[in-house]
């Protein structure tokens, strides 16, 4: 293990590039995580680790060191440094003890097959699309597809709010008229989710095999994307709020989907 004790190390300065930049994630191919169950997720998922940086000298527990070994074992780079060395590579305030960095997902372009999908039109909030990624993955949705104007995927914050979600969930990247296209050409029917005269609630109608949009948390669905669908549809609501949040929203429709095409038990 290599022990880093300069603000200016180039390992320390690729993780915290890599925390802040969108662009820099994008060139290299490479993310940062932080912490130990997302180290434990990547692992299992089979992700490339690249560089793993503890905090502090002192000797992980037992389960942790297995971890780091199954990295270093991989190839990655194993390097340590005190706390406020450390506390640079971290976008948060309170760091966790470990951060680390690792092949980015490859958004795909092109739709196989499926049953299922949730495109997001314009979700710019990290922790919405966090959430979205986690739920989908926790119910089993064949697809959560990123339109235009949405948060990075790879963004620490996502990563955070993914919960490990982020190393399954199939993911994929489309202009939503290119993804509203290719689902058209499978057959699927595409709804938005949407606060318009004419929506149909959820309850009236069938999400079993379809895409459903949900658009920005400030704007909605843009209109173009809207010609494009199919049908409006909202979710009932029996209190006075005017909306939900996007990452609710999409949580209730992905276990509707899920529960209508008997995939959930």
């Amino acid at each position: 293990m290599i022990q880093i004790e300069s603000r200016q190390n180039n390992t320390l300065r690729h993780l915290a590039r890599l925390a802040r930049d969108k662009k820099y994630r994008r060139t290299t191919g490479e993310m940062v995580c932080e912490g130990e169950k997302l180290l434990a997720e990547a692992l299992a998922s089979g992700v490339k680790i690249k560089t793993l940086l503890l905090r502090g000298s002192g000797k992980p527990d037992p389960v942790f060191q297995s971890l780091c070994s199954r990295a270093e074992a991989q190839g990655a780079g194993l390097f340590s440094a005190e706390p406020h060395i450390f506390a640079l590579a971290s976008d948060v305030e309170t760091p966790q003890g470990v951060l680390f960095s690792c092949e980015s997902p490859v958004l795909q372009t092109a739709l196989p097959p499926v049953r299922s999908a949730l495109l997001l039109d314009g979700v710019q909030d990290p922790g919405n699309v966090g959430t979205i990624l986690r739920t989908a993955d926790a119910f089993g949705l064949a697809a959560v597809i990123l339109c235009e104007g949405c948060a990075d995927p790879t963004a620490p914050k996502v990563l955070r709010g993914t919960m490990g979600a982020i190393f399954r969930q199939p993911l994929y990247q489309l202009s939503a008229a290119c993804a509203i296209e290719q689902l058209h050409c499978q057959g699927l029917p595409v709804y938005a989710a949407a606060l318009r005269a004419g929506s149909i609630p959820v309850t009236q109608i069938s999400l079993g095999s379809c895409a459903v949009i949900i658009g920005s948390e400030g704007h909605g669905i843009s209109e173009q994307t809207l010609a494009l669908c199919d049908q409006k549809i909202i979710i009932p609501m029996a209190g006075t709020a005017e909306s939900l949040n996007a990452g609710v929203a999409a949580s209730l429709l992905i276990w509707e989907m899920q529960r209508a095409a008997g995939s959930l038990h």
